[in-house]
């Protein structure tokens, strides 16, 4: 009977479970992920928090309690100079596990645990919040009295642009003037000649 006994078995023993344990929390803090079975990132979370307390604790004797719970010295210097001041300002939490599904061969159920970003932490704990983008700045409208003279002259010529240019452009005919006459009779003395040649060289009924 499982009394008072916390933690995970795993289905193994304790040998190979701290073993496992040393192996996983050494390749989180040195990659910043791991994907694993739930189960196993349920467990490697604690073990991982617990180092990275450690590790903003900084004293000789948190080196040698971290260094009981990993397996690379340069995993363990990484620890206490980098992960150790980057999470300095921030009281626990330092890790976050992401349900990944049931995996393919015999449908265990996988997860990923990472460590919090560090711009995340970096901007928490500065209770920074992200800048909004700033409008453009707009004139004021405070101006000298050269400014104002400048811009008179600018204004008069645009305006002299803006109106339409009819001087050049001819007279309109008026609306009352009578319409042109193409009949004969307008034509003249020349036209009224014209068409009587035309009348008496053209053949008459008896000639056809």
């Amino acid at each position: 009977m499982r009394h008072r006994k916390s933690g995970r078995a795993l289905g193994r023993t304790a040998s190979h479970r701290k073993a496992l344990a040393r192996n996983q929390v050494t390749d989180l803090l040195r990659y910043g992920r791991v994907v694993t079975t739930e189960a196993k990132a349920k467990e490697l979370r604690s073990a991982a928090e617990r180092a990275i307390t450690l590790g903003k604790r900084g004293d000789l004797h948190a080196r040698r309690q971290a260094s009981a719970l990993m397996t690379d010295r340069r995993v363990l210097r990484h620890l206490f100079e980098t992960l150790g001041p980057t999470y300095r300002e921030r009281r626990g939490g330092y890790t976050r596990i992401t349900k990944l599904g049931p995996r393919l061969g015999d449908g265990a159920a996988m997860a990923q645990i990472e460590l919090v970003a560090e711009i995340e932490i970096t901007s928490e704990a500065a209770g920074e919040t992200p800048a909004a983008d700033t409008a453009a700045e707009t004139p004021t409208a405070e101006t000298t009295e050269g400014d104002e003279e400048a811009a008179v002259p600018e204004a008069q010529d645009a305006e002299e642009q803006a109106e339409p240019q009819t001087a050049d452009l001819p007279a309109a005919a008026p609306e009352d003037a009578p319409a042109a006459d193409d009949s004969p009779e307008s034509l003249g003395d020349d036209a009224a000649a014209a068409a009587e040649l035309v009348a008496t060289d053209a053949p008459s009924d008896d000639e056809k």
